[in-house]
């Protein structure tokens, strides 16, 4: 174990010299406290190095210590439920050992290596396997059956596999390679910046159902797509990632609290043991691995945690899960970058961060995506990153939220001007859009039908329309608008209130599957389409308006999944009211 001395302490920066043999990334312990850093430059024999964990108190001439091996996280049973911090500590863990405060140089094991774990083989003693290929299961709980798999770089024949309750670092399988017999034990480790190796990208076809209407509705995100939630302070950012944590479609949930503040991950670690999965009626965290890393913790972890998530998100992908990863928020994440970088004294670029920014905010969305994964049986996996942007001020020229959106192909603008007026989630339907909704509408008139496309296309074009009309509106006022464009008024008015509105604290419109969604949205534009025809009969605007069934519309999304047959008699009630309503007014 290569020695370097301490030469200059700059926060969370050390500068070491006598470090000529270490590499770029490498993990090394910091003085006799052992904290954790990570060398990020290198100049001659002289490291710079981000440490994880606080630096006060260090000086000059103190000892540093390689361990020549790059920042790694655990992969094994046992990380379903999990709650770590940036680098993959777990949390509880530390708790037991530090107390509330989580003292230095504390290293606990991210996963435990005692626990015993039933392991039951997929395969047989001389099958031949590949890296990825499955060699057993175990049944981390009642949810998730957690797929071991050979290791990268070993291919061969199995020589012996065993069965039974086994730790995490006992050998469970000995595969016969060219190069020696291998031993394979649960355990994975995995350095955290270099993306896990898949045999294909697969252009992404099928919808990530998030129970969320505008979201599903106008700006769908496909599985294993990437989106971005930008807005300024208070527009309801965290409350749409916990949202879409708690309702998406996805086999796994990979939570990263990154910068933001502790009582948001309070929430999410109060809220999600009390949540039942809508899909299995289990917890949701039974689903779920949560990295807190709340703004009070070193800035340098904050960097790495984003990191953490991803390798973990996609060890689930190569096991065939469908895999949702938030990280909220990337803009703390750049902040981080930003702070070690004038440290390092790199040339700012533009607002002081890094000239690198846009290259590693497309690193980390890049590794999302739809594969099929190694091991040759035809598994596929796939990665949806959703994350959070928070501009200062709402400003969306800023750099970060800039590169972001050069990146990713989904925008859930989120407007504070919709946030005062306690209209959530506050997604701008004018300013947010979805590449993907093209591609998923042959998905969409399969799925939830032919109509269902024909609808969102109308629904957008009344809502635009309703955009142009709003400054006539305040120009000359409702008045004097003709009966028509007074119908398009009130029938935004209705798709924005009663449909895109959504109270994610009710216990039946904090979620609605496709099925609900195409229902609402029928009878919103079927009274549209009745109350056009009556004005074309000469049926006075404010006779329609005033229809009693158009309370019950409003009401329509308090209506439970199990009671779907209600929609069909406030349709029948549309039918039957603009009806007698034609027959007295029409001529």
């Amino acid at each position: 174990m290569e020695v370097g001395k301490i030469v200059k302490v700059s926060g969370p920066l050390i500068i070491a010299e006598g470090m000529a043999n270490s590499k770029m990334y490498d993990v090394v312990q910091v003085s006799e406290k052992k904290l954790i850093g990570e060398v990020i430059e290198l100049r001659g024999d002289r490291a710079s190095i981000q440490v994880y964990e606080e630096t006060s108190g260090l000086g000059p001439g103190e000892n540093v210590y390689t361990t020549d091996a790059p920042l790694s996280v655990e992969l094994a049973p046992g990380l379903i439920e999990g709650i770590f911090d940036g680098i993959q500590r777990p949390l509880g863990k530390l708790r037991e050992v530090a107390g509330d405060h989580i003292e230095r140089g504390v290293y606990v094991s991210a996963i435990d290596h005692e626990k015993k774990w039933d392991f039951v083989p997929v395969v047989k003693k001389g099958d031949e396997v590949q890296a990825g290929s499955v060699l057993g299961t175990v049944q981390e709980n009642v949810l998730i059956s957690h797929k071991i798999m050979v290791p990268y770089g070993i291919s061969g024949k199995v020589k012996d596999i065993k069965k039974g309750k086994f730790n995490i670092e006992e050998t469970i399988a000995v595969i016969e390679t060219e190069k020696g017999d291998k031993d394979v034990c649960m355990l994975q480790r995995w350095p955290v910046r270099k993306g896990r190796p898949y045999a294909e990208k697969l252009a992404p076809k099928t919808p990530l159902v998030t129970g969320q209407r505008v979201i599903d509705t106008l700006f769908p995100i496909a599985k294993g797509g990437v989106a971005a939630v930008p807005g300024p302070f208070g527009s309801g950012k965290t409350v749409v990632q916990h949202q879409l944590a708690k309702w998406a479609d996805a086999d796994i949930i990979v939570y990263v609290g990154c910068g933001e503040r502790g009582n948001e991950m309070t929430d999410v670690l109060n809220e999600f043991p009390a949540l039942t999965d809508p899909r299995s009626g289990q917890p949701l965290m039974k689903r779920t691995v949560l990295i807190a890393n709340t703004s009070d913790m070193p800035v340098a972890a904050r960097e790495a945690s984003i990191y953490t998530g991803i390798t973990i998100a996609e060890y689930f992908r190569d096991m065939g899960y469908s895999v949702a990863i938030m990280a909220d928020s990337t803009s703390r994440w750049a902040e981080a970058l930003r702070e070690m970088s004038g440290r390092l004294e790199e040339m700012p670029g533009e607002e002081g961060y890094p000239a690198y920014l846009s290259s590693r905010l497309a690193e980390f969305y890049e590794r999302a995506g739809i594969v099929k994964v190694l091991g040759g049986d035809g598994r596929v996996g796939s990665i949806t990153a959703i994350g959070a942007v928070s501009p200062p001020g709402g400003d969306l020229s800023e750099p970060v939220s800039q590169a972001t959106l050069r990146i990713v192909k989904v925008f859930w603008g989120l407007s504070a001007s919709l946030a005062y007026k306690r209209h959530f989630p506050a997604v701008d339907w004018l300013t947010s859009y979805s590449l993907y909704a093209d591609r998923l509408g042959d998905w969409y008139a399969d799925n939830v039908g032919e109509e269902w496309v024909r609808q969102r296309v109308i629904c957008q074009r009344i809502l635009q329309e309703e955009a142009q009309l709003d400054e006539i509106v305040r120009l000359v006022g409702m008045d004097a608008l003709s009966p028509a464009n007074r119908l398009t008024m009130e029938t935004a008015k209705s798709i924005r209130e009663d449909y895109l509105h959504q109270n994610a604290f009710h216990d039946v419109d904090t979620y609605t599957s496709l099925a609900k969604q195409e229902y609402m949205l029928r009878l919103i534009l079927e009274f549209n389409r009745l109350a056009g025809e009556a004005l074309d009969k000469n049926v006075d605007i404010e006779d329609i308006l005033e229809l009693p069934v158009k309370d019950q519309i409003g009401r329509a999304k308090y209506i439970p999944e199990s009671e779907m047959s209600k929609f069909d008699d406030i349709l029948a009630e549309i039918k039957k009211e603009m009806l007698e309503l034609t027959n007295e007014g029409g001529i």
